[in-house]
């Protein structure tokens, strides 16, 4: 039986989250950095979904990414080493790691791992990364230091699953909606820090001296609440800040500057527009197929991202090799886009838009109010469509009034929250999942291709890599045939940097959320100064 000393100890942290901080922030410490981000502080919990990819700082997952060039590698973490499966795929064990405290000094062991993933299957919780865990069918722990996942069917990507951090058995031991944890504001993990101070603008994390992997030897991290990209930039050029991720052409405006430094890292993550089916104007293949022609990536990319971008033309980027076909692209072609709607019988009008059967060749695309990227985006979007005769209308909304309109109205979205295998990269976002199973942006266009869902499923399957290869390649010459999107580019993320003597982390490939828990700072319990 384990012996908890969480009361006193969260008592104690309770304390220190009403406490408030006086003055600015001290970015002067030799040991500490200040960071603004444009995402709201809080929601630190796995449970709902915080850190899936493993980037939370205050936890560990049973894996942890390595950096480098191409797809990260996974290495252990609170697990001693990788993951065996049985011959099917479908049994996977992992041994776990001895010695290791939780923040608040308990012990941990597997009954911490099996209580963190029924958590998130737990229908009660309510995460909104249940179905990212839906292959398992159960979890239990054979003995106190280890761990048995049974899935529901083989699944080779599994082990990017065990990038999740994991909570104390505690802190969710009587079912309840995730979203009201005390987890969300109060964190225990076992990672390399730990949150001492929440306002709404401000979080400081001190590093954990007992760490299992040793002491951060950046002792304070402050991350400033500050939504606005301008703003962001200003206090970044004042010196008020060590670093901030700002848009491509702002992060740009940095390059030259004297102690700054411009850092990207490559990412899987893309932007595109959903096309419902069940619109008059958007659900027609050949409106999607003439705007997948229609639109002038290589505009997008100079103008808007700076040349930090590459073509999207589906969700795979070249990073995936074998599973990528660089052959599936759609040409920058005007006359072929305008050819492909007359023939479909959409005529233009005195207006010079088209019309059929008395419908009107006009949809709306919403894109988040507070993203200058996606409203950049957007805008290209809509001057391409004009160029050929299509109506898009532009409203920029705040998620809760997004989501109610996906099925009537099309989204400029951002895809790629889990890159770190093509089924995680591109399974959610093409395959015809029943509404309601998943996360209500998955395939948002609600486009059914029965021979799309059929490869998915084989390649998720199966554990032979060139089997795998080959179903993702029919996926992208299939859904080349006809799209049920308008995917525009990959991203580069983009950074600055108040120049230190710190050696910073090595880049890694980024998934769809990234921000100052990205970037340079992506390992920042690796950290070393420079000579």
């Amino acid at each position: 039986m384990k012996v908890r000393t969480r009361p006193l100890v969260a008592a104690a942290a309770a304390f220190a989250l009403m406490s408030t901080a006086c003055g600015a922030p001290d970015s002067g410490s030799a040991d500490a950095l200040v960071l603004a981000d444009a995402h709201e502080l809080g929601g630190y919990n796995p449970v709902a979904g915080y850190g899936a990819a493993g980037e939370a700082k205050v936890y560990d997952g049973l894996l942890r990414l390595t950096g480098g060039a191409g797809l990260p590698g996974l290495a252990p973490a609170l697990a001693t080493e990788l993951p065996t499966a049985d011959a099917e795929a479908a049994v996977w064990t992992v041994p776990l790691r001895t010695g290791v405290r939780f923040s608040d000094g308990s012990a941990f062991d597997a009954a911490d791992v099996v209580a963190t993933y029924r958590a998130i299957l737990d229908p009660v919780s309510a995460s909104p990364v249940r179905s990212s865990f839906s292959m398992i069918e159960r979890v239990e722990a054979p003995d106190p230091m280890s761990v048995r996942f049974t899935l529901r069917h083989p699944y080779a990507a599994f082990p990017t699953k065990l990038l999740i951090g994991i909570v104390p058995s505690e802190a969710v031991s009587t079912p309840a909606p995730a979203v009201e944890s005390p987890l969300n504001t109060a964190p225990i993990g076992t990672g390399p820090y730990r949150l001492t101070s929440l306002e709404p603008a401000r979080a400081v994390f001190e590093a954990n001296e007992n760490y299992w992997g040793g002491a951060p030897a950046v002792q304070r991290l402050t991350v400033l609440h500050v939504p606005d990209d301008n703003t962001r930039a200003q206090r970044m050029a004042g010196g008020e800040l060590d670093g901030t991720a700002l848009p491509p052409l702002l992060a740009a405006t940095f390059a030259q500057r004297p102690s700054m430094s411009l850092h990207s890292n490559t990412s899987a993550d893309w932007r595109g527009v959903s096309m419902p089916t069940g619109h008059p104007v958007t659900g027609d293949p050949a409106v999607r197929l003439a705007l997948n022609h229609a639109v002038d990536r290589r505009a997008m990319i100079d103008n808007i991202l700076g040349g930090y971008g590459r073509p999207a033309y589906t969700p795979f980027a070249e990073v995936y090799g074998d599973s990528h076909d660089p052959a599936v692209t759609f040409a920058f072609d005007r006359r072929r886009a305008q050819k492909i709607l007359d023939d479909a019988g959409w005529r233009p009008g005195t207006d010079g838009i088209r019309a059929k059967d008395g419908v009107r060749a006009q949809f709306t695309v919403m894109y988040n109010s507070t993203d200058t990227l996606r409203r950049d985006l957007a805008l290209a979007f809509a001057s391409d469509a004009r160029r050929v005769g299509v109506a898009v209308d532009l409203e920029a909304l705040s998620w809760d009034r997004i989501e109610p309109r996906i099925e009537r109205a099309a989204i400029l979205l951002g895809g790629g929250s889990e890159p770190y295998d093509p089924d995680t990269q591109a399974y959610n976002t093409l395959h015809s999942v029943a509404p309601g199973t998943g996360s209500p942006y998955d395939n948002a266009s609600r486009h059914t291709d029965p021979a799309i869902d059929a490869q998915l499923e084989t390649a998720r399957r199966t554990t032979d890599p060139a089997q795998r290869a080959a179903a993702y390649r029919a996926v992208q010459s299939r859904y080349a045939q006809q799209p049920s999107h308008v995917f525009l580019v990959h991203l580069e993320h983009t950074y600055v940097l108040k120049e230190s003597s710190w050696t910073v982390s090595e880049p890694i490939l980024e998934p769809h959320a990234h921000g100052v828990t990205w970037g340079p700072w992506w390992s920042l319990h690796t950290w070393t100064r420079g000579s």
